[in-house]
Order: C-alpha cells, then sequence, then structure tokens
C-alpha cells in the first residue's frame, strides 16, 4: 500500500538531516519521510571525517564550495550555541615547508581575502614557531576562524529536532525504484512503496546510483577514496597545540597528510587518499567486485588514474608504509617518530567524476521536476550542511508549488 508524503529525502548524513531540517524549519506543516539504509544518522562520510569546522579558504571565489562553507559556517555555529554542543574555534596554521611552496600559500591567502575571512595573517618563520613550536616551515598563514567539533553529535541533535518536528525517519530501508509522475514522484524500497510531491536524495557513496535510477544518461560517477589515519600517542601530544595543515598540491585535489586536534583532546595525523576497492570500504583489504568493475570501467576514471598516476602510487606506498608516511609527517614536525604513531580511524571519500575525466571541484545537483539529487558533496560539506540544507529547502518549495 503507498504511503503519500509531501517531500521524502533519501539519506541520513548530515546533509541530509539538515536539509529535512531547513524544510520542517521553514514549513512545519509538512509531512515529510526520511530514509536510511543503515540503522542510525551519519554512519559514513559524516560519521568518519576529521570534524574540521572549515573556513572557506581553500575554495574558489563565487563556487557553491565558498559560498556555502562561509554562510553554513555561521550557521552551524548558531545551532551549536543553541543546543549546547561544544565547539573550539581555535584556529590552524598553513604552512610552507620551503621557498617552493609560498606562491601556492599565497594564492590561498589571497583567495581567503576574496571569500572575507577577517583576521588571515602571514607568519614568520619565527611567528609559526610562536603559534607552534615544533612546526618546521618557512612561512605560514594563520586561519582563525577554523574550528573542532564532533559531527556525530551534531547529526544525532538534528535527528533528535527532527522527530520533534514530527518527521518520520526510517532506518534500515534503501531505495530500489524513483519515477516521477505528474503529480510528484514514486519510489520503492526493499520494505516498502512510497508516494511523494517532491523527493531529494542525499546519498553520498551512493548518490550516482540512486540518481541513475531516474536519471538514465548520468555524466558522473562516485569514486571513492579512502583516507586514513593515525593517533598521536599521548605522551607525545605536545607536538600539536591545533590544526597543522601543509600547503596542498595544487594538481592534485586533496590538502595532504596534516594535524588535527580532536575535539576529545586526541591528535589526529592524516589522511592520505587512496583509490578504494569499495564505496564503503574502510579498510586496505575491503574489495566489492560490483564498486570496483564500476569505477574501472568508468571512461572519467581512467583519464584521473593517468594524471594523477605518480601521486597515487606515492599515496598508496605510504598507506601501506609507516616509515613513508611518517616521513610526510616531519616535513611538518621533524621530531615527529615512527613509534610516536599509532593506526587510527579512516573515512572514505565520495568524489564525482565526469566521464571525459574532471574530478567535480564543487557541490553539484542534479534537478528533474520533482526530484532533486545531491552528487557531489565533499569537504566542507559538514560545515556548510545548514547552509546546503537552505538552499535544497528552497528548490523544493519550488517544486511543491
Amino acid at each position: 500500500m503507498n504511503k503519500n508524503f509531501d517531500v521524502v529525502v533519501v539519506g541520513a548524513g548530515i546533509v541530509g538531516l539538515a536539509t529535512a531540517y531547513k524544510i520542517l524549519e521553514k514549513e512545519p506543516s509538512l509531512k515529510l519521510l526520511l530514509l536510511e539504509k543503515e540503522q542510525g544518522v551519519s554512519k559514513h562520510q559524516t560519521g568518519n571525517n576529521s570534524g574540521v569546522i572549515h573556513s572557506g579558504i581553500y575554495y574558489k571565489p563565487g563556487s557553491l564550495k565558498a559560498t556555502n562553507c562561509i554562510r553554513g559556517y555561521k550557521m552551524l555555529l548558531d545551532f551549536c550555541d543553541e543546543n549546547n554542543i561544544t565547539y573550539d574555534i581555535c584556529g590552524k596554521v598553513i604552512v610552507a615547508t620551503d621557498e617552493s611552496e609560498i606562491p601556492a600559500m599565497m594564492t590561498l591567502y589571497e583567495r581567503g581575502n576574496e571569500n572575507g575571512l577577517q583576521g588571515l595573517k602571514l607568519l614568520t618563520e619565527e611567528e609559526l614557531k610562536e603559534k607552534e613550536p615544533y612546526v618546521t616551515g618557512v612561512k605560514g598563514v594563520l586561519v582563525p576562524q577554523t574550528g573542532i567539533i564532533d559531527y556525530k553529535v551534531v547529526s544525532e541533535k538534528i535527528y533528535s529536532h527532527l522527530i520533534l518536528m514530527g518527521a518520520q525517519v526510517n532506518f534500515g530501508e534503501h531505495i530500489v525504484m524513483l519515477k516521477e509522475s505528474s503529480e510528484g514522484a514514486e519510489l520503492a524500497t526493499n520494505k516498502e512503496f512510497y508516494s511523494a510531491k517532491t523527493v531529494i536524495t542525499c546519498c553520498g557513496l551512493q548518490s550516482d546510483r540512486v540518481a541513475a535510477l531516474n536519471n538514465k544518461d548520468l555524466n558522473i560517477r562516485i569514486i571513492p577514496f579512502r583516507g586514513e589515519y593515525y593517533k598521536i600517542k599521548h605522551s607525545k601530544s605536545y607536538l600539536v597545540k591545533n590544526l597543522i595543515y601543509p600547503v596542498p598540491d595544487p594538481n592534485f585535489p586533496f590538502l595532504g597528510v596534516h594535524y588535527t586536534r580532536k575535539i576529545n583532546g586526541e591528535i589526529e595525523a592524516g589522511p592520505n587518499a587512496v583509490f578504494a576497492f569499495k564505496r564503503e570500504g574502510y579498510s586496505k583489504f575491503d574489495v566489492d567486485v560490483k564498486d570496483l568493475y564500476q569505477s574501472l570501467t568508468w571512461p572519467g576514471f581512467i583519464a584521473v588514474a593517468g594524471k594523477f598516476m605518480k601521486t597515487g602510487l606515492m599515496e598508496y606506498y605510504r598507506s601501506f608504509s609507516k616509515p613513508a608516511f611518517t616521513r610526510a609527517l616531519q616535513k611538518l614536525t621533524p621530531d615527529i617518530k615512527e613509534s610516536d604513531l599509532e593506526t587510527g580511524g579512516a573515512g572514505v571519500r565520495a568524489q564525482a567524476c565526469t566521464k571525459d575525466g574532471k574530478l567535480v571541484d564543487d557541490f553539484l545537483y542534479v534537478e528533474n521536476e520533482k526530484v532533486l539529487h545531491v552528487c557531489n558533496a565533499p569537504s566542507p560539506a559538514a560545515t556548510s550542511c545548514f547552509s546546503i540544507g537552505d538552499t535544497i529547502s528552497e528548490k523544493a518549495f519550488s517544486k511543491l508549488s
């Protein structure tokens, strides 16, 4: 028997949760269903990320990442203040370890100013030492807006609000069919059939597969990249005061291994970025034949693999070689030793790749008349979640009307 809703949101990561929250915040009378294939919220990207509140310094001015990060930053902190969620705006330093990295560092500094960040400061070698005594670098940038938080706690709080707001949340249901009709959309899960006036999917690592249910010629595929972390032994936690980042390689779409102080006081080192053989594979040895086949047969992945072959092989080497991982960290903090590192967790980033071999560098929506798919929402999506949710809610209202 069909079950009828005004809005169905698929996916209970932090973007799906914030989207549902913003919709009901604006129009509490709507009948909203949130579907999640796992048995709880934020089990994948949100629940395994580094817990950083991003400032917006990295993102191209005017991009969806930049605008949503800047706006979402304040919305996130307001939500945390209203709900007594602990966070710490501790700031971070971006470190140029040699003269060759200074031009790229200056590009970030200028980009941050263009994005409206206040208080960015260029640091001399001596000033770097004042902020992070065990860092070695020739210059740096202080980013005072950066902070730390536990996004699982944020997600659980949004979920509790949704229940109080009257949302229906069904866990353990994955979507298997989606089609639009003159009245809205019809969808089926492994357990039930539903109809809705509009459907929004925020499915992270499965986003392309869900979008393909009603977009047969979808031009993107999700390529999973696993990021692995080490934890710094408590006895050596003094080596890192807050957050220490390298100047990212402009030819590689990830930030490089760095240090993050967690909200629980632990110090984390990483992540690397290795191609994962399973979309939800958090171990080096996790393999899913379907996931692997779909990545390897995607023309865009072949182009990306060729372009980043050398860097990618180095990432794999560091994944299996603790000494190599340690050497990467020693560029930032020479005093760190292999024996100071303990195996930590891992996360998998959903990276959209076009058929012609471009890694999508911004948030990406695929819209139909009654359905909207969030098809690329990597970092800083957690920081930006309320802004993204606010944007999607407006799109949803236009579809409802």
